[in-house]
């Protein structure tokens, strides 16, 4: 019969570490962030120790674990999750633990190669690491002939027993997105397409402890509402790591038509682009946001040369904030394959940046020219219109 112990996850923190006196706004961000993404799954208390946060479920045989490990690990400012056992301390305790819990993993009667490693943060217990680690691996072989061999550098499994205020025994290590807690750097607003690029750049400053916000420029009749449905569904997979994701829904086909009729073909993307960044700069002000986040990568696109981006950047004064700038495209996609956007971002519907693309793109454009094009255009008041028939979503935690 197994023996008693709580069974609880440990959720570790990286360079939260590293604040010194800020560290405990940094915990408790992350503590509150937790408690927020478990909503839902059962009623736990949330508990901050030694470098790690404790989840320990009120009812453990109403909690969903596994749903619980995987909602964890996408939380940033968490290096690791593990399912531990937790128990009072003492050491006849950890060899029964250890021996029952090993029990389980070779319940298939399979052999194990394996190895235990030892944390000892109370340093009133009498054994010191390599001596736990020495005579717990000695009384599971013992327990377990010719089912175990030590294997200390490719062991099937690491047992891992952590003497901390009780007793953390485990062999699972889910590996987190690390990063900051968001909310501890401020907020920001992210140009959000139905492209590749977009989402990974909320995904990385997120990790940075952003909180984002994300405006979208729709171009119906010219892009059809499934496109529309495709960046709702990224701005839903960008909430797995960001939290409460508020999409700002603008329509841009009346200034793109403008644009189109108004200023040389070449200049069309650069015009466009302009136009995105003063309306996502406007929405952002009125959000209590203090940056900008889009998707450029110098070099990519004609319309990411420096020049191209230096005249964009032109019509703001918030910073724009470009954690793509220096990735090429195989980059860029490793990683939306690993966060999960990636098959969502591929779908066939046209956004609004590709429906008046210009075959000959001016590469190198100037500020105060481009300026002069515009002023002849009535484009701040399609601005205005743009921005008062916005629409916002949500998705996330607290939708």
């Amino acid at each position: 019969m197994p023996l008693a112990h709580d069974l609880v996850l440990i959720a570790r923190i990286g360079e939260i570490s590293l604040k010194g006196l800020n560290r405990g706004d940094f915990e408790g961000r992350l503590a509150a962030n937790l408690q927020r993404r478990l909503k839902g799954l059962g009623e736990v208390r949330v508990v901050r120790s030694q470098s790690v946060v404790r989840v320990e479920p009120v009812d453990p045989a109403a909690f969903d674990y596994e749903e619980a490990i995987h909602r964890a690990t996408c939380i940033f400012g968490i290096v690791a999750v593990n399912l531990a056992r937790s128990f009072p301390v003492g050491f006849p305790e950890i060899l029964a633990q250890a021996e029952d819990h090993v029990r389980g993993i070779l319940a298939d009667g399979r052999p194990r190669t394996f190895k235990v490693e030892a944390r000892r943060s109370d340093k009133s217990f009498p054994l010191d690491s390599p001596a736990i680690c020495r005579e717990v691996g000695a009384h599971l072989l013992e327990a377990f002939p010719g089912l175990l061999t030590v294997d200390v550098h490719r062991p099937s499994f690491v047992l891992h027993v952590e003497v901390r205020d009780t007793v953390l025994l485990y062999d699972r290590v889910e590996r987190g997105h690390r990063g900051l807690p968001v909310g501890t750097a401020g907020k920001a607003m992210l140009l959000l397409s139905g492209g590749i690029d977009s989402p990974v750049a909320g995904y990385m400053m997120a990790s940075r402890g952003l909180e984002i916000e994300a405006v979208h420029f729709q171009s119906i009749p010219f892009t059809s509402e499934r496109a529309l449905r495709k960046v709702e569904a990224l701005a839903g997979l960008l909430a797995r790591y960001a939290g409460r994701v508020a999409l700002h829904v603008v329509p841009f086909a009346e200034i793109q038509t403008m644009l189109r009729d108004g200023v040389p073909e070449d200049m069309m993307t650069i015009c466009m682009r302009r136009a995105m960044m003063r309306i996502a700069e406007r929405i952002a002000v009125r959000r209590g946001c203090r940056a900008l986040i889009t998707g450029e990568s110098l070099g990519q696109v004609a319309s990411q040369t420096m020049p191209a981006l230096a005249t964009t950047g032109a019509v703001v004064s918030l910073p724009v904030f470009r954690p793509l700038i220096g990735l090429d495209k195989d980059a860029t996609i490793e990683i939306a394959r690993r966060i999960g956007t990636f098959e969502t971002s591929i779908q066939p519907y046209e956004d609004c940046c590709t429906v008046f693309v210009a075959k000959h793109p001016k590469t190198k454009p100037d500020a105060s020219a481009t300026q002069r094009l515009e002023d002849r255009l009535p484009l701040e008041d399609a601005i205005r219109r743009a921005i008062d028939a916005a629409e916002v979503k949500t998705a996330g935690w607290d939708a």
